[in-house]
């Protein structure tokens, strides 16, 4: 008899605001049975031998019979078995994004119903800060929309376990600064720039007129073959290496006209060889009218 696969149990935790519920949900629309804030105790009965959905668990402060040492033991049993394949998810943000939250949505803190947010969220962040040491997988959502939460959760949890090597090309603005998680920034502001032709000027790096002006730059042809040949060259190392989440970042000033071109350009080649790519434009994703929060 085949023994069957070990039962798949992803905990996800991380300081309130940093977008757990988003995550949550997005495992669940990936196959997942969802429950959160379930009282550590009952765990271990939601595991039976027939039991073979995999499970997304939610865990925070407000968790019944929450403890880092009971999550810690709890993890200890779970990854000892044979049966089971357990993970912790971490999803971390900065302190001042989760206070920006908090005063958005005008939500109380659960560790400061009658005090000031900041409170809570320092205290939560004292308090859980070891259970992020021991992530096995860790997301930090600071400078990510809701889609952006859900594809690197569809990166990290699809269905055939994360055996492949997830690509995320991005496009940013040196003026927001690096975004978090890069594993390669590149520079694109030696190429020339659509912001001086007025007709380009409110257009995007996903319009065809500009991407026909940056094409041109007699610079760019041989940028982006180097270009190409170092990831080409990159990307079977990080496979070998049991990488399983690759991501490469491109910059511009604006982050709106030739980092995105670029993106755009080196995520349609690589797709076209078979890799599994997504697409982030950290700057027209806050622009755009369906932007919420997480």
């Amino acid at each position: 008899m085949i023994p069957s696969p070990p039962q798949r149990v992803v905990f996800v935790t991380g300081p309130s605001g940093a977008g757990r519920a988003t995550a949550i949900r997005a495992l669940e629309d990936l196959g997942f049975e969802a429950i959160d804030n379930i009282p550590l105790a009952l765990v271990e009965r939601l595991l039976h031998e027939d039991q073979q959905r995999p499970l997304a668990l939610g865990l925070d402060v407000r968790t019944r019979d929450f403890s880092l040492n009971d999550v810690a033991h709890l993890m200890a049993r779970l990854q000892a078995r044979a049966d089971v394949w357990a993970q912790l998810l971490y999803l971390d943000c900065q302190e001042d994004i989760l206070l920006r939250r908090f005063s958005e949505t005008r939500r109380r803190h659960p560790l400061a119903p009658e005090g000031s947010a900041a409170e809570g969220v320092r205290r939560e962040l004292d308090l859980i800060a070891p259970l992020r040491d021991r992530a096995d997988i860790l997301i930090n959502t600071s400078d990510l929309t809701p889609h952006g939460l859900r594809q690197d959760i569809a990166n990290w949890f699809s269905a055939d376990g994360g055996s492949h090597l997830a690509i995320t090309v991005q496009s940013f603005s040196y003026k927001r600064g690096l975004p978090n998680g890069v594993d390669v920034a590149m520079d694109c502001r030696f190429l020339r720039n659509p912001y001086w032709q007025p007709q380009l000027r409110d257009k995007t790096g996903q319009d065809p007129e500009v991407a026909q002006h940056i094409a041109e730059d007699s610079r760019f042809e041989e940028f982006f073959q180097r270009l190409k040949g170092l990831v080409d060259f990159l990307l079977p190392a990080y496979v070998a290496e049991g990488k399983s989440h690759f991501v490469l970042g491109f910059g511009c000033t604006g982050g709106q006209h030739r980092s995105v071109f670029v993106t755009e350009r080196l995520a349609e080649a690589l797709a076209q060889e078979g890799w599994q790519v997504s697409i982030r434009h950290r700057e027209l994703d806050r622009r755009r009218p369906d932007h919420r929060r997480i």
